[in-house]
């Protein structure tokens, strides 16, 4: 991909795997919620990365992938740390506590937080439309929790953990679109995983336990995280993000709470209450705000 097409879009091969990225990334957050009754948080990401790594070797087996070179290292294991492991542990954690949809809203203030870190690590400054429109994200996190706290403090801590999961899902994306320049997206979506397992590996025992008790139906919903939303959609999102900027990829993660919610109310019967869908809104708001651009130019949503 050249750099000018990179600067105005993405191609439609890219598209195409960014629009499968956000769907099944959207089922899992209701797979997630449905699991959550019979996994811990631990256990149901170990689960996951387990299947999503056996299927993924297997993938770059058959492609003959091999390892990636050694300067793609560093943000193969970062981002595999953080998103792979961090990210799904607390999201588990979070949705036992609030629902699918406000998780979904939550996590999505990650491009504000990705545009903050570019800012950092890849020099790119911090506009004052940014820092505005983190503040009014913020505000809407903070609305979505007051929304879902029930005056307990169970669903505060639930929007906590899902604010954590946004910050370690936005440093795994930041740390990924280097390891892209030197490592096929497969290579990348397939260590990264390892890494993830590698790290949940200290939940073993409560995977075996739990896996002793659950239901089968709880059971295909681990076999179907791991195959789909993480080692189908982890793979489709780098191939993406190879072929674009870490901005573009942005845009198209602000479909996932309005599809989170469609198919939580689909299979869960669970919808938020005008409120959070208010807050949401306002996280939503602010992200846009975030890239704005003073002048004729307006700048284009950053990655989530």
């Amino acid at each position: 991909m050249t750099p000018s097409t990179e600067r105005s879009g993405m191609d439609r091969s890219a598209l195409l795997a960014a629009a499968a990225t956000v769907a099944l990334w959207a089922s899992a957050f209701v797979s997630i919620r449905a699991s959550a009754e019979h996994f811990t948080p631990g256990a149901l990401a170990l689960g996951r990365l387990v299947t999503g790594s056996v299927v993924l070797l297997v993938l770059l087996s058959l492609r003959r992938g091999g390892l990636p070179p050694r300067q793609a290292w560093p943000g193969i294991a970062g981002s595999g740390l953080l998103w792979f492991g961090v990210y799904m542990v607390v999201l588990n954690w979070g949705e036992q506590l609030v629902d699918a949809g406000t998780a979904a809203m939550v996590v999505n203030i990650g491009p504000v937080l990705i545009a903050l870190l570019g800012g950092w690590f890849l020099k790119e400054g911090f506009p004052p439309l940014l820092l505005a429109g983190m503040g009014v994200s913020f505000l809407g996190a903070a609305i979505v929790g007051l929304s879902t706290s029930g005056g307990g403090s169970s669903s505060v801590l639930g929007l906590l953990l899902c604010l954590l999961a946004a910050v370690a899902y936005a440093s795994g994306v930041v740390l990924q679109k280097p390891a892209l320049r030197h490592a096929t997206p497969l290579q990348v979506t397939t260590y990264g995983c390892l890494t993830g397992t590698v790290a949940c590996l200290p939940f073993a025992g409560q995977l075996v336990s739990d896996l002793s008790r659950a239901p089968l139906g709880a059971t295909l919903n681990v076999v179907y995280l791991g195959v789909f939303p993480t080692a189908l959609a982890f793979t489709t999102w780098a191939y993406a993000l190879s072929r674009t900027t870490a901005g573009k990829m942005g845009a198209t993660t602000y479909a996932v709470p309005a599809l989170v919610i469609l198919i939580s109310w689909i299979a869960l019967d669970e919808v938020p209450g005008w409120v959070t869908l208010l807050g949401g809104a306002v996280c939503l708001s602010g992200v846009a705000v975030s890239r704005l651009r003073p002048g004729p130019r307006a700048g284009t949503p950053l990655s989530g």
